[in-house]
């Protein structure tokens, strides 16, 4: 096997795997008080595929454990026993899960996978022999037909013909020959790689296997195999039943006709014709449908087999390496400069250019809508990330006694993929925190008519060219007096404790080192957790609020951008060099009047506005520039908010508002406070992009 075909079979494992995991903890996490029948056979069709895609890899560390697991849900599944003890069943599969998940992380790290398995699959041995009662270990069954949980699946109904057997086939008494056609689903890509999985698979309980195409792994087969699917005949002693369920769990199975060519009934499995079809959908990154196997009661003729999905919607589906797609969004932000290179050329100053006017505006809408499908490619659910908390609390709850429920809202909301990799630690600490600081204990909550099962919210909504995503619990709230202790005895007060109010000195506790917990615990006490909230959202260019009222609950609110990559900002003048302003932290531009302006006793500039009073900040003086305008009245004010602060940004004159494609400062350059990146204008000359949070630092 090439080195290609290897690096595209472990980018589809690591994939496909880490997709499962979350399948499976999802699963147990949302119903681990009690297993029903169709939550088992899930979670056994789940570690099945682990154990057989892992066994193929030869990672036989992962297939161990998969395979412990595997056959514990067997036996649930078939000895259904009765007084089980569901929590501890959870802790086991859950380790596995985790795992699991720690070897994913060395692959994708490019490091061996050296994890000892061993012991934890001596641990679930031991506990099905404990429900067993100590009887002999039973052998796993092969994965039944799968069916999808999220839409009423289609029926796919066996028909049956009568076929004389030939000589040819004769192969035995115990022995049955079949032939089987598989066809994958549109747009699974690597149909080569999924060949050879199920051929590999087969060795198991298969021999004399032959195929067409011959030559699986070749990747001039995928064409013919798209086309005409995959064939393979072999001989096996099992039965009917037995291949249909095996073959039927094939991930990405859009199609099986499968014939038993030794018997007197050729049994063929056709796909459903759904009068219904969906509307087209670009998915960035593949679907895995959810699966399910039926009870082992169920009969052999007349039969049900689900297959995954609707064969009408798989034609209108594709998957994007998202490499590919950051490859095109940079490509887009180069076509949104060269277009501006184009009509802010200074050769054109001047001239009286109608036509050419007109198909500039023609060509600045094209990409406008251009840019949009774009960014809309990019955009992912929340809900991946939402649901993972479910374990975060889950575990919470076991070691620290207490009951959580966590109920989640918006979880369709959708963000740039690049900045859900920045806010999944910062919510994870937020409801650990929560969970370990704010919720009390249940006899606690029962002394001040609390109900007994505390509640965490976990909501996402859409606010302008933001995504909210609030956290709010029903627990003590946060003691505003002792963080007020904590925080001058750690030299972070700058005032007296009466001028500060309750939510100034709750954000003390979003700085770095800021603890209030005297003891260490598995959970707090460290001062490391809360301060990555504030440092991954600086990243994204979002912020953190914290609301919080004593004995009813505290509420954490993110603001964070949609997108990172093409921002829309206000070109501003200083000094003769033009900056970016984000838009969205603009609240207004004004001329300043000289009876409005004042200083303080501290000797902080200030300005009163329409009532109000804010502080003053001279761009050129925050970035030690020269030749700037210095007279407050004659320059331009700006108004700019983050979070609820605001602030009043002296500039020498506004340009214009402008599309900005978000540039890296170069890696010579030490991280500057105030600055978050720079843009390429039309005329050639860069502009540093202000990052208005450095203003609020102090």
């Amino acid at each position: 096997m090439s080195d290609f075909d290897r690096e595209s079979m472990l980018e589809m494992f690591i994939f496909e795997m880490t997709h499962l995991v979350d399948q499976l903890e999802s699963t147990i996490v949302q119903s681990e008080s009690e297993y029903n029948i169709d939550q088992i056979n899930e979670i056994f069709r789940i570690m099945h595929t682990i154990k057989g895609s892992s066994a193929m890899m030869m990672f036989d560390n992962i297939a161990g454990v998969g395979h412990s697991i595997e056959d514990l849900f067997y036996y649930l599944r078939e000895e259904n026993p009765k007084n089980l003890d569901y929590k501890r069943l959870s802790d086991h599969v859950l380790s596995g899960a985790d795992f699991v998940k720690e070897e994913l992380a060395k692959l994708q790290n490019g490091e061996a996978l050296d994890g000892d398995g061993t012991e934890l699959s001596k641990t679930i041995d031991m506990f099905l022999q404990e429900i067993k009662g100590g009887g002999a270990p039973v052998e796993a069954a092969p994965t039944p037909a799968p069916t999808e949980t999220k839409l009423p699946p289609p029926s796919i109904s066996i028909k049956t013909e009568t076929s004389e057997p030939t000589k040819s086939s004769t192969v035995g008494d115990n022995m049955h020959k079949y032939r089987a056609k598989i066809f994958f689903q549109d747009g699974c890509e690597m149909e080569n790689i999924r060949a050879y999985t199920l051929i590999h698979n087969l060795q198991d309980y298969a021999t004399d296997i032959t195929h067409e195409p011959p030559d699986v792994i070749d990747e001039e087969t995928i064409p013919i195999i798209r086309k005409n699917g995959f064939t393979t005949e072999f001989t096996s002693d099992k039965e009917y039943k037995f291949i249909n369920s095996h073959l039927s769990a094939t991930v990405y199975l859009r199609e099986l006709v499968l014939e038993e060519l030794t018997a007197n009934t050729n049994q063929v499995i056709e796909p459903p014709v759904d009068a219904h079809e969906e509307e087209p959908a670009v998915l960035v990154e593949p679907v895995h449908e959810e699966i399910a196997a039926p009870t082992s009661s169920a009969p052999l003729e007349p039969t049900t087999v689900d297959i995954a999905q609707k064969k009408g919607a798989a034609s209108h589906m594709i998957s994007v390496n998202v490499n590919k797609l950051d490859m095109l969004l940079n490509l887009m932000g180069e076509l949104v400069i060269s277009e501006a290179m184009v009509t802010q050329n200074s050769e054109l100053e001047g001239l009286q250019l109608e036509s050419f006017n007109k198909e500039t505006r023609q060509l600045r809408k094209i990409i406008s809508n251009l840019q949009q499908t774009v960014m809309s490619m990019r955009m992912v659910p929340l809900s991946a990330t939402f649901f993972r908390m479910h374990r975060i609390v889950r575990d919470m709850c076991r070691q620290l006694d207490k009951d959580v429920h966590l109920e989640i809202i918006g979880e369709e909301t959708e963000v740039d993929k690049n900045i859900i990799e920045h806010i999944a630690d910062p919510i994870m600490h937020i409801i650990r925190n929560s969970i370990d600081h704010g919720i009390e204990l249940p006899a606690e909550r029962s002394k001040t008519d609390k109900p007994a099962k505390a509640r965490v919210l976990l909501e996402a909504k859409n606010a302008g060219g933001d995504v909210l995503i609030i956290i709010k619990d029903d627990g003590r709230g946060i003691n505003t007096q002792k963080v007020l202790t904590k925080a001058k005895a750690n030299g972070l007060t700058s005032k007296p404790d009466s001028e500060y109010t309750d939510r100034e000195i709750q954000q003390f506790i979003f700085l770095p080192g800021f603890s209030t917990n005297e003891q260490v615990t598995a959970f707090s006490g460290r001062g490391v957790g809360m301060d990555v909230v504030s440092s991954n959202l600086e990243i994204v260019g979002g912020t953190a609020l914290v609301d919080s009222v004593p004995g009813e609950g505290t509420t954490f609110t993110l603001k964070i951008p949609l997108t990172l990559a093409i921002i829309e900002g206000m070109s501003v003048l200083v000094a003769g060099a033009q900056y970016t302003i984000p838009i969205v932290h603009i609240i207004k531009s004004f001329k300043a009047q000289p009876e409005n302006l004042f200083t303080d006793p501290s000797g902080n500039e200030m300005i009163t506005e329409r009532g109000e009073i804010f502080n003053i900040v001279r761009l050129h003086e925050f970035f030690n520039i020269e030749g700037a305008v210095t007279d407050v009245c004659e320059g331009t004010l700006i108004m700019l908010e983050n979070g609820e602060h605001v602030v009043c940004l002296l500039v020498d004159d506004l340009i214009g508002q402008q599309q900005a494609v978000v540039k890296a400062m170069p890696k010579y350059f030490k991280k500057v406070r105030g600055l978050s990146g720079c843009t390429l204008l039309g005329n050639g000359d860069i502009s540093l992009i202000i990052d208005v949070a450095g203003f609020f630092d102090k």
